[in-house]
């Protein structure tokens, strides 16, 4: 029991919204919570993934198509539960094998004409694909071609054709064929995967990628493989996907947060049945391509005369669980990372973006990993702050495991509080001591009322950052603090309430992991 807020295992402080005690802070024992610490080995899993890419492309004599699930350079789910995992980690994985590689980028049409969105950058689908050729091509990538997939007509679709042939895109159309995935004899012909644009390749390695699921990377890879045979070429299928990690147990915590993080798709890991017959081992595969195997192996067999593989498993080329160099740091992150899901679905669920079954599916997934909102140390300070003062409070567990409080005032947000208060006790400055004048946050409140139409004087968390690189400009003590600002990455923040989402996407810009109760501060049927 620390400051009457219970914990287990991981000691912390809460830090007062009013005034810092040092002499407090100095005798409390302090540790490093174990999402702070590194579990995994990023440069070892580098070199061994790379390896066995090339193993597998040698398989193949020399032509791999290889279907590259999730997200390529900014992977912060795997990050979170595989602390040492940079979210870049896969990207800099293929540029070690950058002179053999080719991408090839599918986005499904239907996708464009509906104007989906990736949830996490809030952009659409092809924006993002010519976001990613961006990216690949700054690094030194060739971006051979984007394939249009479900191509019918869609008017959408076309003007997106349009506009990537004026930028100078290489752009394929493959359709949808009847009877797919089933119907074998239709889909492995001409009439099938034969009417299918051929997307003309250089590199012995082809990386199928995609802005998100449903984009027809599995298919575009199976029609590459009937064209170059019609060719004949011989090539070879890989899938490469992170999660789930197929040599943990079914049950361990990083497979169990990845099942928390897809739960909206109604998906499951499960024991793989063909690779436990074929070999007798024991290891984890998604329900969807234990499903689809035997489909997919039966098309292996038309396209090339047999198949290479004998299991789901078998198909993968993940060597993530190589990587890991400490499992209980692993193990700890990725319940973190369960319960964080669990909030955001509930938070979802009052703002009408879920279903009550997603809430209810997270609470057995956290039951299955031993954990609850209670062990998270941000998420009882918080709410114990709020009971104390009757307002909107956050904490935040810093590097070191002192958790700091936040709470709402006249002048500040709950979360611009806890940013302040937090970067002001990494600094080692009493919070007695003023950093932002009255002077400066008087104008900036009169500006958000008088002119842009808010109802709230407060100063949200971006805010405050603005006005603290002003007063940096008299005040050193100001710049100390601000420099405290990488030193915030990784750290888990908690609200006693819904926070805005600007609020929401300054704490992930810093790379602070921010969940809220699922309940807003004002009650009204309008939230922005």
């Amino acid at each position: 029991m620390t400051n009457g807020i219970p914990h287990r295992g991981i000691p912390f402080f809460v830090a007062d919204d009013v005034r810092y005690n040092f002499s407090v802070y100095d005798v409390v024992r302090k540790g490093m919570p174990t999402s702070m610490r590194q579990g995994f080995d990023n440069e070892k899993y580098i070199e061994l993934q790379a390896a066995n890419i090339r193993k597998r492309i040698a398989q193949f004599g020399g032509k791999l198509y290889l279907e590259f699930g999730g997200k390529l350079f900014d992977d912060y789910h795997a990050s979170r539960v595989l602390p040492g995992f940079e979210p870049d980690t896969k990207f800099r994985m293929l540029e070690s094998l950058v002179d053999d590689v080719e991408i090839v980028i599918a986005i499904n049409a239907n996708h464009i004409e509906k104007g989906k969105t990736r949830g996490d950058l809030g952009i659409p689908y092809d924006e993002d694909v010519l976001r990613l050729i961006d990216v690949f091509r700054s690094r030194g990538f060739l971006v051979g071609s984007v394939v249009l997939t479900q191509y019918a007509n869609q008017p959408a679709a076309d003007a997106y054709r349009h506009r990537l042939e004026q930028l100078g895109v290489t752009c394929r159309l493959h359709y949808p064929i009847a009877g797919y995935p089933h119907d074998i004899e239709r889909i492995v012909s001409d009439d099938g995967y034969g009417k299918n644009e051929y997307i003309e390749t250089t590199r012995p390695l082809v990386v199928v990628t995609a802005p998100g699921p449903g984009s027809g990377k599995l298919a575009t890879c199976l029609s590459q493989l009937y064209h170059e045979h019609q060719r004949g070429i011989d090539a070879g299928y890989a899938k490469y996907e992170t999660f789930p990690i197929w040599n943990l147990p079914l049950n361990h915590p990083v497979n169990i947060a990845y099942e928390a993080a897809t739960v909206d798709l109604d998906d499951a890991n499960i024991i793989d049945p063909f690779h436990l017959e074929a070999y007798g081992e024991t290891t984890v595969n998604y329900n969807r391509d234990v499903e689809v195997f035997p489909v997919l192996n039966a098309m292996f067999q038309k396209i090339q005369g047999e198949s290479p593989y004998k299991s789901p498993t078998d198909m993968g080329v993940n060597m993530a669980g190589f990587g890991i160099v400490d499992d209980e740091v692993c193990c700890e992150a990725s319940r973190h990372e369960i319960v964080r899901r669990y909030f955001t679905a509930a938070c979802d669920r009052v703002k009408g973006k879920c279903d009550e079954s997603v809430v209810r599916k997270l609470e057995l997934l956290m039951q299955q990993a031993h954990v609850s909102p209670e062990q998270c140390p941000a998420v009882v300070a918080s709410l114990k702050k709020a009971e104390e003062t009757g307002t909107v409070s956050g904490a935040l567990t810093l590097p070191d495991g002192t958790v700091v409080t936040g709470k709402t005032s006249s002048l500040l947000g709950a979360s611009a509080a806890l940013l302040l208060n937090a970067l002001k006790y990494l600094a080692g400055i009493d919070h007695k001591l003023e950093l932002i004048p009255a002077s400066v946050i008087a104008p900036i409140s009169k500006t958000k009322i008088e002119y842009l139409g808010h109802h709230n004087p407060r100063l949200h968390s971006d805010e405050v950052l603005l006005a603290l690189s002003i007063s940096g400009l008299s005040n050193p003590l100001a710049a100390m603090v601000q420099a405290q600002l990488k030193n915030l990455k990784g750290c888990d923040a908690h609200f006693s309430v819904i926070i805005s989402e600007e609020d929401v996407k300054l704490y992930k810009r810093l790379g602070i992991n921010v969940s809220c109760e699922p309940k807003y501060e004002i009650k009204k049927l309008y939230h922005k």
